[in-house]
């Protein structure tokens, strides 16, 4: 019988980190290990009209991920046509953003499935709704938190400030991830980088995942078995 963690909150150190791509795969890894889990994405900016309706990409995304059969609007609570941080673009759109609706929805969630990935929108730091942060959110959930960060010069201020503030509310951080999102020539700063978060964050660095450009490979799915393995307790 698996014993598990309710869920696990994921954020960025910036925006364009890849935070979907590291939910997606973790979420297919989990669900390869025979665990029901299922996605949430609170808050969604810069969503396309398709048919009609505000498409969230990166909820989409990660629902197609979970091969669940779970209601879109469960999953991404509230979705926004302009790419801006949710705050603002909530307050342009005149949407008044309810953080009680965002904590019932993942309560809904969390009862009907073993395991949650939640996927924030931007850093820490960015604000959800008026002085409302992401981090707030975070808290509010009480999930501990899975950090994604980039591999070269200007990760480490980055990364170590994301984990002072989430250590300063309380906030449990499960590790560090370094996501390469392209192929470009590693700098010297990324062999000593992961190095320098964990002893000075006194994190764990859970992986180093390189740049694949064909992410159905093998080598691609055992990275985030990994990662799964070290979040899934058996």
């Amino acid at each position: 019988m698996k014993r598990m963690n309710k869920g696990i909150f994921i954020t960025g150190t910036d925006t364009g980190v890849g935070k979907t791509f590291v939910a997606a795969g973790l979420i297919k890894a989990i669900r390869k290990k025979g665990i029901n889990v299922c996605p949430m994405k609170p808050v969604e900016t810069g969503c396309k009209i398709k048919n009609g309706r505000l498409a969230p990409a990166d909820a989409v995304k990660l629902l197609k991920a979970s091969g669940i059969d779970e209601s879109l609007d469960a999953v991404n609570p509230y979705r926004f046509r302009q790419p801006l941080a949710p705050a603002v673009a909530a307050e342009n759109e005149g949407v008044v953003i309810k953080k009680g609706k965002i904590i019932s929805a993942y309560n809904h969630l969390a009862k009907s499935y073993d395991f949650i990935v939640i996927e924030g929108a931007g850093g820490i730091m960015t604000p959800v709704y008026k002085e409302y942060l992401c981090l707030d959110m975070i808290k509010d959930i009480g999930l501990s938190l899975i950090i994604v960060s980039r591999p070269g010069l200007g990760t480490i201020n980055h990364t170590l400030l994301t984990i002072e503030a989430a250590k300063n509310r309380g906030i449990n951080v499960y590790g560090v991830i370094v996501n390469h999102t392209g192929s470009a020539v590693k700098d010297l700063s990324e062999e000593s980088n992961p190095e320098i978060i964990k002893r000075i964050g006194k994190v764990k660095v859970m992986e180093i995942i390189p740049y694949f450009k064909n992410p159905v490979l093998l080598s691609f799915q055992s990275v985030f078995r990994r990662i799964a393995g070290k979040i899934i307790r058996t």
